[in-house]
């Protein structure tokens, strides 16, 4: 059986990797862990055939080391097991694991005291985000690298070697056709080498041009910035269009991330833009959200599709309120100018003066909570653009007027 064109295209050095110039090339973090001999834990994560899998394989090429390459999920604790075995053997091993953060409790038990030694040091490999999805034990114990997301010129120029390759050397294409791969190829290396492979082997005569990559592929084309933010400016798009209250914008924008495939980042943004700009003006659209995000990832897709447009409608046309953060970020820029103060010493210690709410009318009683020189101060301004934030308007200002009755 021949080895895919993904698989013998890939790199063997660093210096051979394509894109993630912020990590790999001179004076890049990665570059100079293998020039220094010294490699450390590490979680690299970014979507599918960005090369997370082959700059660890590359990584450990050029440090000629012994490693292993497990799967969190398919390996077994048997193949765990023989991996620490080896390590005490050895002295230290490097294993490169993938879907890391689909790691159970009993391969993490095993695995922890070995990372923690220095006997493994885990080259983990995930499409998700590490801060969110693997367990805090593993992550703390390694530095986390994110790769982007290729660009079309990337594309191009893993394309353009693969058609110098030896297997491929009769090729016919032209830089149109190599242009039309890389366009829907969705920035994902090993997918448009994979069209182009079998768009080689379509025809006897390998004349590889745009009506046979359409007549195998039906994958829509969507247009791709030279500097590879494209899909962060939708992502941005969709946030602003829903902060915006416009429903078919947020529509046009969600519909163009499903049809690329990055759900997790749907997650994600959809959770954030529920607490960040709705917030309080709706306060059960936080919940709805989750509630939604296990649908999708219950049922799938295409009916998660579904599921998303019902909750992304919602908030698009719910009322917005930003106060929550606004709130906390004025906090926050006090404390880091040093207004923070002595804290009273009744909220210290309740036997020196406290006085428990729970004790008095109305479970309401005057005592200062801010520090002495932040006396006054008011974070949270509530607007009154929807009914559950006037609620907690006039709620406020009913204990502030109680507060001030108890002086």
């Amino acid at each position: 059986m021949n080895t895919p064109l993904a698989i013998r295209m890939a790199p063997k050095s660093l210096k051979d990797v394509i894109g993630q110039k912020h990590l790999v090339g001179k004076d890049k973090i990665l570059t100079n862990l293998a020039k220094s001999k010294n490699l450390f834990s590490m979680i690299l994560y970014g979507p599918p055939g960005v090369g997370k899998t082959s700059i660890a394989n590359a990584i450990v090429n050029d440090l000629d080391l012994h490693y292993r390459f497990l799967n969190a999920t398919i390996n077994n604790k048997k193949d765990f097991d023989a991996v620490v075995e080896e390590s005490k053997m050895l002295g230290g091993i490097i294993l490169i694991m993938d879907e890391i953060h689909r790691l159970n409790k009993d391969k993490q038990d095993l695995l922890l005291p070995c990372i923690e030694s220095g006997l493994i040091t885990l080259i983990g490999l995930t499409t998700s985000n590490p801060y969110y999805i693997i367990n805090p034990a593993i992550r703390s114990r390694c530095h986390i690298f994110e790769l982007k997301p290729l660009t079309e010129e990337d594309i191009i120029l893993g394309l353009k070697k693969a058609v110098r390759c030896q297997e491929l050397m009769d090729i016919k294409i032209s830089n149109d056709t190599i242009k039309y791969i890389a366009k829907i190829s969705g920035n994902d290396l090993r997918y448009a080498y994979n069209l182009l492979e079998i768009s080689y082997y379509y025809k006897t005569d390998h004349n590889v041009n745009i009506e046979v990559i359409k007549s195998i592929n039906n994958k829509p084309v969507f247009d791709s910035d030279k500097d590879g933010d494209n899909h962060y400016n939708i992502i941005s798009a969709l946030q602003k269009s829903i902060r915006g209250s416009d429903v078919d914008a947020s529509l046009h924008y969600l519909g163009r991330l499903i049809l690329s495939g990055d759900f997790d980042i749907i997650y994600r943004r959809l959770l954030v833009i529920a607490y960040e700009d709705i917030g309080l003006a709706n306060p059960s659209i936080g919940p709805k959200v989750v509630s939604a995000i296990t649908a999708c990832e219950r049922i799938g897709m295409p009916e998660a599709r579904i599921v998303l447009a019902n909750v992304v409608i919602d908030m698009a046309l719910s009322p917005k309120s930003n106060t929550a953060i606004m709130a906390l970020d004025i906090a926050m820029k006090d404390i880091e100018k040093g207004n923070c103060g002595d804290i009273p010493k009744y909220l210290k210690d309740a036997a020196i003066g406290y006085k428990y709410p729970h004790d008095y009318p109305n479970t309401m009683v005057y005592q200062e909570y801010l520090p002495s020189n932040l006396l006054n101060k008011k974070y949270y301004i509530p607007k009154d653009e929807s009914k559950y934030e006037q609620s907690l308007k006039i709620t406020k200002d009913k204990i502030d007027k109680i507060k001030m009755s108890l002086k």
